[in-house]
Order: structure tokens, then C-alpha cells, then sequence
């Protein structure tokens, strides 16, 4: 896809106080809390309580998820955004989902076994899990579950996207934006030229 030229809006101004926000809202949405609090110290900028509100917490919840321990990270969800996970069950599900995968991968099949039959089944009953319950259960035939065909639940990327989804959940639980705006800028963006590729292309075709 081809980039507009530079020259189209070189010149439009850009608020600082804009760019600032920018920056601190993708801060503050991943829980970088160090940073922004030195970001606001060096730009003058007023603290937004409501964004701060909680980030410490949050950012327990996302590392506990993301580095092993998602019961406990279950158990901080439950305290900071009650009926969160009861609401959503895919993201409840996809959380445990986890949990058992580190017992697999920890070889502690039994458990993991016994994990399954009295969290996982009772949501597998629903026919959308179905197809999640059994590319699960089928991990536990491997002697190494990361060279079996259901590998990528094993993947970084697999469990980072599930701590994402909750750290988003948790905003919108707290009517906060669940996307910082530097990812909105991005998505809006990418919608723009995606359209104006496509307005090209039909330019292009009727007049050749």
C-alpha cells in the first residue's frame, strides 16, 4: 500500500498537549507507572487520577497472567473488578485455559486432569468452547506438547493476548478506555488508508 506524500500534510500544526496525552495514555494503559510518573514530572502535566486509579493493581494482575500464576491473577481480578469474569465468561475461560496449560507443560498431568474436569468441563458444556476443551485435552497425549499440532497455545503471543484482553476488561470495567489512544490513532489510520488504497484502485481502473 502506497504512503500519501509527506508534502499533503506537512504543514498541518500538531498540539503539543496532544502528543503529550498521547504518550501518557499508552503509559498509563500498560501499566508502565514509573515511567509515566517521570513523564509527568518532566512535562509539567497534571496527574489524571482517573487513569492512575488502580495501575499498581492492574499491573500485578497482567504479570501475574502473563508469568505463570493466573489463579492468582484470577484472585485480583475478582477483588479489583468483581462479576468481571463471571460476566465474561471467554475471557474467564481463556484464563484458566492458562492454567492448565502450565500444568501441562509442567508435566503435572493428574492435576491438570482433575484442573479440567472441575473448572474447564463445566464451561465446555457451552458448544463455543467445545473445540477449545478438546485442542486442550488433546495436549495431554504429548510427551512434548509444544511439538503437538495445538502448539501455539503454548506460544508467548497466545498468553500475552489473554493478559491483554484482561488488563482491557479491568478499564472497561472501570468505564476507563479499554485501547490507549496511540492504538485508536493507529486503527483509525489504518482504516483511512485502507480506504483511500481502494479509492486509488478504482480510480486507476476507470481511468487507465
Amino acid at each position: 500500500m502506497t504512503d500519501l506524500d509527506p508534502r499533503h500534510y506537512e504543514h498541518v500544526k500538531v498540539n503539543d498537549s496532544d502528543v503529550r496525552n498521547i504518550v501518557l495514555s499508552y503509559l498509563v494503559h500498560n501499566c508502565f507507572n514509573e515511567t509515566a510518573e517521570t513523564f509527568l514530572a518532566c512535562t509539567g502535566m497534571k496527574q489524571p487520577v482517573d487513569y492512575l486509579v488502580d495501575m499498581d493493581k492492574r499491573k500485578s494482575i497482567f504479570y501475574f497472567a502473563l508469568d505463570g500464576d493466573v489463579l492468582k491473577a484470577i484472585e485480583l481480578t475478582e477483588q479489583l473488578a468483581p462479576n468481571l469474569l463471571e460476566d465474561d465468561k471467554d475471557l474467564h475461560f481463556d484464563l484458566l485455559s492458562l492454567h492448565f496449560i502450565d500444568l501441562v507443560c509442567s508435566r503435572k498431568c493428574t492435576e491438570a486432569l482433575e484442573f479440567a474436569q472441575t473448572k474447564l468441563t463445566p464451561l465446555g458444556r457451552l458448544h463455543k468452547y467445545v473445540q477449545k476443551l478438546e485442542d486442550l485435552m488433546a495436549l495431554l497425549a504429548y510427551e512434548e506438547p509444544k511439538k503437538s499440532p495445538m502448539f501455539h497455545l503454548l506460544s508467548p503471543d497466545y498468553r500475552h493476548n489473554i493478559a491483554d484482553c484482561l488488563n482491557r476488561a479491568i478499564l472497561a470495567h472501570a468505564n476507563l478506555p479499554c485501547y490507549s489512544s496511540m492504538e485508536r490513532l493507529i486503527q483509525q489510520a489504518t482504516v483511512v488508508r485502507q480506504f483511500l488504497h481502494q479509492e486509488l484502485s478504482k480510480i486507476a481502473v476507470c481511468c487507465p
